[in-house]
């Protein structure tokens, strides 16, 4: 049954922004992540109401984000309401920092709804370690370049429908696009750099069915198009030896790297009420194929130019309750990812044994095989205007790589695995004109990458999911070892009914 969004502000427990752009949403999109990269909330720009629960969804609609991730829900909107979510992100350790400030509106009119977002976003990234062996630290640096310590990115949305006829359907379409100065994250890849400058763009299309059957079941069809497309000038100071009397000096060394990634997925989804009063299941079935014509060569890999496809799918199921002042959902959706990277011959290259391997043939194969796992669980409460909800998210990583390396002749297998837990709270107050909402998260387990050496001590190279049109899909050089670090997030939100 259809909520209004008049009547959802006044029953659920908190607004908030919400979107995990790997995703618009995490179930429609498959990001991939071969390191514990601790990546921040770049990509949550839309409204939500279950955000405080874990973002809770495959039984639990929210008639605030779900139009987002699908636009043909968006004949939940009637009437009328416009938004605005000012979000601020943290990286301990001094990782990495981002603000984002959404405005937005939903409308409802008759058979057509609608909608539309800007946002506006500063991103700062980690504080950069620059070398001053003589004057003790980076405390005696110089003032950075004001277009060095922080990047700024624009995003656009609009989506529109019409519920079909009878009105037990629903159609609709939208492009989200993003004019990039700046990944969170990519800059804590390339350990060794002085300065990287990125630029580029990301479009997500969409187009969404979304309908009712009888005695209350509801499912849902969606397709996508994800396109990123960036760029990475990426700075190296490296030493130099003069033969000349005042002997080695240090120049820089530009190096020019692409990061492009386009995916096409398709998302089912259904819902079905139990006998019990207030229940609810439902089940999700995703999959994705991703084209990577591009992956930048990050100080943390060993094989540079590696293009690569993926496939990635999602089995989810979920169960909620909706009864009185109360609310609980959750959600267990398991991944399974197969993905193939390698490296091309520039030239014609050697073998250990002599053998030649032409120019455009592989020089080294990898093979990954993911089984990651997502539980999400939370309940929300309401009292009169107060709203309070409590949620947990965990996500487990769990992949094998198998490279061969054809110049060498050799073989390797790396298994890595490792958890993130986000646990979330929110509060919120119900007004007759408008409802404010705060909601604060924290993930552990990630942190800045590095990987383990032969010679003795552990090597920090690398660095700092993300999101959508975000993919760190790195073959790692070595086992990997990882300083941590948490991501806090906090959000408030206003949104204001119109009708």
């Amino acid at each position: 049954m259809r909520t209004p969004v008049s009547r959802v502000t006044r029953l659920l427990a908190v607004t908030a922004l919400a979107l995990s752009c790997p995703s618009l949403a995490a179930a429609q999109y498959i990001s991939l992540k071969t390191v514990p990269i601790a990546a921040g909330d770049q990509f949550q720009l839309f409204p939500s109401q279950n955000l405080g629960m874990a973002g809770v969804s495959i039984a639990l609609n929210d008639s605030l984000l779900d139009p987002f991730v699908n636009p043909g829900k968006g004949s939940l909107v009637q009437g009328a309401l416009v938004f605005v979510s000012p979000a601020l992100y943290d990286v301990s350790g001094e990782f990495g920092t981002g603000r984002s400030i959404p405005m937005g509106a939903l409308f409802g009119s008759g058979a057509w709804f609608g909608g539309v977002t800007v946002a506006l976003q500063q991103l700062e990234p980690m504080n950069p370690a620059f070398p001053f062996p003589f004057f003790g630290g980076p405390e005696w640096a110089p003032p950075t370049v004001l277009s060095q310590s922080s990047a700024s990115n624009i995003y656009l949305f609009g989506m529109l429908g019409r519920q079909l006829s009878g009105k037990r359907a629903s159609l609709g379409g939208s492009v989200f696009w993003g004019d990039l100065e700046a990944l969170e994250g990519v800059d804590l890849l390339y350990a060794g750099s002085q300065r990287i400058e990125q630029s580029g763009h990301l479009v997500d299309v969409r187009l969404g069915l979304f309908g009712e059957l009888s005695r209350g079941q509801e499912y849902e069809v969606l397709v996508l198009y994800s396109g990123l497309d960036m760029t990475h000038d990426v700075s190296y100071l490296e030493p130099i030896m003069d033969p000349l009397p005042q002997g080695p000096f240090q120049e820089f060394r530009v190096e020019h790297n692409q990061d492009k990634t386009n995916t096409y997925g398709v998302h089912l989804g259904y819902t079905h009420p139990l006998a019990a009063p207030g229940w609810r299941i439902g089940g999700i079935l995703t999959g994705n194929y991703k084209s990577h014509p591009k992956i930048p060569n990050y100080d943390i890999m060993n094989i540079p130019r590696d293009p690569g496809d993926s496939w990635g799918f999602n089995f989810g199921a979920g169960v909620s309750r909706s009864l009185g002042s109360t609310v609980f959902g959750a959600d267990l959706i398991l991944q399974p990812i197969w993905s193939e990277t390698w490296a091309e011959a520039a030239e014609p290259v050697t073998t250990r044994s002599g053998k030649i391997i032409p120019e455009g043939e592989k020089t080294v194969d990898n093979d990954f095989q993911f089984t990651n796992a997502l539980l999400r669980m939370g309940f929300g409460f309401k009292h009169k205007r107060a709203g309070f909800q409590l949620g947990l998210q965990v996500k487990s990583y769990d992949y094998t790589l198998e490279q061969i390396d054809l110049v060498e002749e050799d073989f390797r297998q790396q298994d890595e695995s490792w958890f993130e837990w986000t646990p979330s709270l929110g509060f919120s107050l119900t007004f007759s004109e408008f409802r404010v909402g705060y909601t604060g998260r924290v993930t552990t387990g990630t942190g800045r990458p590095g990987v383990a050496t032969w010679w003795g001590p552990v090597a920090e190279r690398g660095g700092f999911d993300a999101a959508m049109g975000t993919d760190f899909i790195v073959a790692p050089s070595g086992p990997l070892t990882l300083q941590d670090a948490d991501v806090w997030a906090h959000q408030i939100s206003v949104v204001i009914p119109l009708n």
